[in-house]
């Protein structure tokens, strides 16, 4: 269990600080975001991701983060799952935030 805990961590700093910083400075996240119609969150959501990623990299140090991180991180994938649901998309593009949806949802449960 603590193997599969620490890819699944691994996992996720790294998505969310590609994702986060891909959010902040704009590139082909600005026209998804423009389609979700929530281009003024963008920005922000870029922010909390990276957050994210930073609060699990933190929890090596202070294991407490650990569960804070990968809570937020869940509740913004929730939250994704539903906008991409919403616009239509189709399985595919839904999965990645589905599996992460997943992957954050196992570290609050094993943290």
């Amino acid at each position: 269990m603590e193997f599969a805990f620490e890819i699944c961590r691994v996992l996720s700093i790294v998505a969310f600080a590609g994702y986060g910083l891909a959010c902040v400075f704009g590139g082909s996240m600005e026209a998804e975001f423009e389609r979700f119609g929530l281009a003024r969150f963008r920005v922000l959501t870029g922010v909390m991701e990276t957050l994210g990623a930073l609060g699990l990299l933190g929890g090596y140090l202070f294991p407490p983060l650990t569960l804070l991180a990968a809570g937020g991180l869940t509740a913004l994938m929730v939250l994704g799952v539903g906008v991409r649901i919403r616009a239509g998309d189709g399985f595919v593009a839904t999965l990645p935030a589905t599996i992460l949806l997943g992957v954050n949802g196992f570290l609050v449960v094993a943290a």
